[in-house]
C-alpha cells in the first residue's frame, strides 16, 4: 500500500539486472558441503563405486550454478556413462598391465627394457587420456542450448605433452611456461562452442618473466645446495672407503665431508619444500590469470582480475579446517582403538584381536582420506572455481548471439582411461 491509496499494493522493486558481460557463481557453500558429505558416506558404504555419481553431482552443481552473460552453463553427463567408460578402460588396460608384468619377471635386460617401455607407454597413454577426458567434458557442457566440442588427435597431443614434460624435467621447470603455452594453443584451436572456434594467445615468454622470481626462490637454492654438497665431498676417499668396507668406511666417509654435505643438502631441500608450500598459491593464481586472459572465442576476449590474496585465503582456510578436523579425528580414533582393544582382550584373543585392531586402523584411514578430500573440494575447489569465474571480464559478448549449433559427440571411454590411471578430475 502507499500513502495516496491505502488499498493499492506496492510494486516490488527488483534489483538492477547484471551487465550482459557479467559472470557470477550462484552456488551456496553449505549445499556443496552437504553434497560432499553425503557422497563421502556413500563412497564408504559402496567401497568407492559411488564416485561416478559423486563426480557427476559435483560437476552438475558447479556448471549449473555458473552464470555467464546472464545464462547458466549446463552439464549433461551421467554417472552411467562414466561407469561404462571406466569398465571399458579397465578391460583395455588389463592386457597391457599383464604383458608388462610378465616382461618384468624376465631376466636381465629384458626386464629393464620392459620397465622402461611400460613407463613410456603409460606416460603417453596418460596424456592421451587427459585429452580424451577433456573432450568428453566439453561435449557434455551446454550453454544457451549449444554444446561445446573438441576435435584434434589425442595421440598427437599425447606425443607433444610427453615431449614437453620431458623438457620440463630436464630444465628443472624452466621450460614450463613455453610448454603450457604450446599445449594450450593445441587444445584451444581444437575447442569449439558450436561453430565458434577457440584460440589461445597467452605468451610463454610473458609467463616465464612473471614466474622466474618464484623459480629462483624454490628451485635455485636446491640446485645450488646440491652442487655445493657434491663439491664438498672428496669422492676418491669415499671410493676407497667403500672398497674397504666395515666401520673404517664410515669413519673415512665422515672424514671426506659426507656428513657435512648431507646436512647441507638436507637444509637446501628443506628450504625448497617450505618455499614451495608457501609460494604455491601465488604460482597458481599467476598461472590461472595468465591462462584465463589468453582465452579467445572469435572476437570474444576474456581478462582475469583474480587476486593472489584470494587464493592464499582459500588455502589458509583449508589448512586450519584440516588441522582442527585432524586433531578431532585423532582423538576419536584413539578412543575407538582403545575401546576395540579393551573389548578384544576381554572376548577375543591373539590373531582375532590383531585383526580387529587392523580393521579399525584401516577404517579410520579411509574415513580420514574421504574427509580430507571433501574438505579440499569444499574449501579449495569450490572457492577457486567461484573466484576464478567471478574475476572474469568479458568483452564483445555479442559474438555469442550469432553462434550456431553443430553435431558433436564423444564417448566416456577417454574419461574412463583417465580415471583408471588416477588422472581424473572435475
Amino acid at each position: 500500500m502507499n500513502e495516496t491509496n491505502p488499498f493499492e499494493a506496492e510494486i516490488a522493486v527488483e534489483p538492477p539486472p547484471l551487465p550482459l558481460n557479467a559472470v557470477r557463481f550462484l552456488g551456496v557453500e553449505r549445499a556443496f558441503w552437504r553434497l560432499l558429505l553425503r557422497g563421502s558416506a556413500l563412497l564408504l558404504v559402496t567401497l568407492g563405486l559411488y564416485r561416478f555419481w559423486l563426480v557427476t553431482d559435483v560437476r552438475r552443481y558447479l556448471w549449473n550454478n555458473t552464470e555467464i552473460a546472464v545464462d547458466a552453463l549446463d552439464y549433461t553427463g551421467t554417472a552411467g556413462e562414466l561407469l561404462i567408460g571406466f569398465l571399458i578402460a579397465i578391460a583395455l588396460l588389463l592386457p597391457i598391465y599383464a604383458v608388462f608384468y610378465l616382461g618384468a619377471l624376465a631376466p636381465g635386460a629384458v626386464a629393464r627394457g620392459a620397465s622402461v617401455a611400460a613407463f613410456l607407454l603409460l606416460a603417453l597413454l596418460g596424456q592421451f587420456a587427459v585429452y580424451r577426458a577433456r573432450r568428453y567434458r566439453l561435449s557434455r557442457t551446454v550453454y544457451r542450448g549449444i554444446r561445446f566440442h573438441q576435435t584434434g588427435s589425442a595421440w598427437r597431443y599425447a606425443v607433444c605433452a610427453t615431449f614437453w614434460w620431458s623438457m620440463i624435467g630436464l630444465t628443472l621447470g624452466l621450460a614450463y611456461p613455453w610448454a603450457q603455452a604450446s599445449l594450450e594453443r593445441f587444445k584451444l584451436r581444437n575447442t569449439f562452442y558450436g561453430d565458434l572456434q577457440g584460440q589461445f594467445v597467452g605468451s610463454g615468454t610473458a609467463l616465464f618473466f612473471r614466474g622466474i622470481a618464484l623459480w629462483l626462490l624454490v628451485v635455485a637454492p636446491l640446485v645450488l645446495g646440491l652442487f655445493v654438497a657434491v663439491g664438498a665431498v672428496d669422492w676418491n676417499v669415499i671410493g676407497e672407503a667403500l672398497k674397504r668396507g666395515g666401520r673404517e668406511a664410515f669413519r673415512s666417509a665422515e672424514a671426506a665431508g659426507a656428513a657435512q654435505a648431507a646436512a647441507f643438502a638436507t637444509l637446501a631441500l628443506s628450504w625448497s619444500l617450505i618455499a614451495l608450500a608457501v609460494l604455491y598459491p601465488a604460482f597458481q593464481a599467476m598461472v590461472l590469470r595468465w591462462w584465463i586472459s589468453g582465452l579467445r572465442f572469435g572476437k570474444l576476449t576474456v581478462t582475469s582480475h583474480l587476486r593472489t590474496s584470494a587464493v592464499y585465503s582459500l588455502y589458509w582456510r583449508f589448512v586450519w579446517i584440516s588441522v582442527v578436523t585432524g586433531m578431532l579425528g585423532a582423538f576419536l580414533g584413539f578412543i575407538a582403538y582403545a575401546v576395540v582393544a579393551a573389548i578384544g582382550r576381554a572376548s577375543l584373543g591373539g590373531a582375532a584381536l590383531e585383526l580387529a585392531q587392523s580393521a579399525t586402523f584401516v577404517g579410520f584411514y579411509v574415513i580420514a582420506a574421504l574427509g580430507y578430500s571433501a574438505i579440499y573440494q569444499a574449501t579449495v575447489t569450490l572457492r577457486l572455481w567461484k573466484n576464478g569465474f567471478e574475476s572474469l571480464e568479458l568483452a564483445n559478448v555479442e559474438v555469442l548471439d550469432r553462434v550456431k549449433a553443430v553435431p558433436a559427440r564423444a564417448t566416456a571411454v577417454g574419461e574412463g582411461i583417465a580415471d583408471a590411471l588416477s588422472l581424473g578430475g572435475i
